[in-house]
């Protein structure tokens, strides 16, 4: 294949989350001698208050073709709704004018579908990236829509690939390559030494500044669905992190109906406790983020970091709540609820447990390779009926 014939792939990169999921694809993309990647930056991934993710992406060497300002202020389930009708605006004029062959979106957030939506109305093929997964909250909603919409899904598991089957979709169009964040995550157990200073680096807010005697990691989402509860429920868990007088390192939560009650929990705990053993941060590279949770004795919250990289990299997790709910996990999570009590007694018995053994369910560290080649190879179709 010459230059010019090189198939254009859009990826389309909307929270920081999503950017630690597709970074090797990204890199597989870009190295692929048949494919031209054109990746586009949109939503929190700009935002400063959301930790901005772009200038990670820069960093990393990745030009960027376009970037769609779609956040709507709010953080509720109307702003989501409304961001989710500007996405699709906004993102068919970047289709509009970059012709992509075949645009990417990963996961299952408000933004995917809108991506989903926009390219499928141009008749533009959707490749899928995390599809099939079960989990609670509006996700699980979002996941299975975007499924119907796409044309090549790219699945974690073997389960995820016979639930879109299930769903009605042609088994050739269902690669199950991985996900693409245990390909980081499988660099990172190669070489897995905590080689920065995060409060150097990163600077962030609280009276931590060393970890000489072991930490946590906490990172809590709203509940979209419980969205209303928000600040109840991080409120339980930053007393619980407080009563157990561990060092934590707590990251700044999605923007996601109910991320506003989240941030002013946090906000008001830490000006009534000024606690001295917790320390809060945006955002990080990737890399360095995973480093941090390799050395961590747990991590706590309701991140799907915790039911895919911590699997791989044998972390113990406490998951709390029904983010998560589903979703194929590994020996290394304990589930809670809300409860303070509940998630201080679980935190402590894995604390106590130590590391796990290694499970690669969501993938070998080769993901990022095997969706170049998919994207590259697989027949170009956007036509569809069900086979049932």
């Amino acid at each position: 294949m010459n230059s010019k014939m090189r198939r254009k792939i859009c990826v389309v990169v909307t929270a920081r989350p999503s950017y630690s999921r597709i970074k090797t694809a990204l890199r597989a993309i870009m190295e692929h001698p048949d494919l031209e990647l054109q990746l586009v930056v949109a939503a929190s991934a700009l935002l400063d208050r959301y930790g901005t993710a772009v200038n990670y992406i820069e960093k990393d060497g990745f030009p960027i073709a376009a970037r769609v300002y779609m956040v709507l202020e709010g953080e509720n389930p109307a702003s989501m709704a409304k961001t989710t009708g500007l996405g699709m605006l906004e993102l068919a004029t970047v289709f509009d004018n970059l012709k992509p062959d075949i645009v990417v979106t990963v996961a299952d957030r408000f933004e995917t579908l809108a991506t989903a939506v926009a390219a499928s109305y141009m008749n533009i093929p959707v490749a899928h990236i995390q599809g099939g997964e079960v989990t609670g909250s509006i996700d699980e909603k979002v996941r299975h829509a975007v499924t119907k919409l796409a044309d090549l899904h790219l699945v974690s598991t073997e389960e995820a690939g016979k639930r879109v089957e299930r769903m009605g979709e042609e088994s050739r169009k269902v690669f199950v390559t991985g996900c693409p964040s245990i390909d980081l995550a499988a660099e990172i157990a190669d070489d897995p030494a905590l080689n920065f200073n995060p409060f150097e680096r990163y600077g962030g807010v609280g009276g931590l500044h060393h970890l000489t005697n072991g930490y946590v990691v906490v990172m809590q989402h709203p509940v979209t669905t419980e969205h209303e509860k928000a600040r109840q429920h991080v409120m339980e868990t930053l007393q619980a992190v407080y009563d157990i007088n561990m060092p934590a390192l707590w990251f700044w939560p999605n923007v996601d109906a109910g991320s506003d009650g989240t941030s002013n929990g946090i906000r008001s705990f830490r000006e009534k406790y000024q606690p001295e053993n917790l320390h809060f941060f945006k955002n990080m590279e990737p890399t360095d983020f995973l480093r941090l949770l390799y050395s961590s004795k747990c991590l706590i919250g309701n991140s799907s970091v915790g039911i895919r990289e911590c699997s791989y990299l044998g972390v113990p997790v406490v998951n709390i709540g029904t983010r998560q709910t589903g979703r194929e996990r590994g020996v290394n999570v304990i589930d809670t609820g809300y409860g303070k009590d509940e998630i201080r007694k679980a935190v402590e018995r894995q604390v106590s447990n130590g590391r796990y053994e290694p499970n690669t369910m969501y993938g070998d560290g080769k993901a990022g390779e095997r969706i170049s080649h998919v994207l590259a190879n697989a027949p170009l179709e956007i036509e569809k009926r069900l086979t049932y």
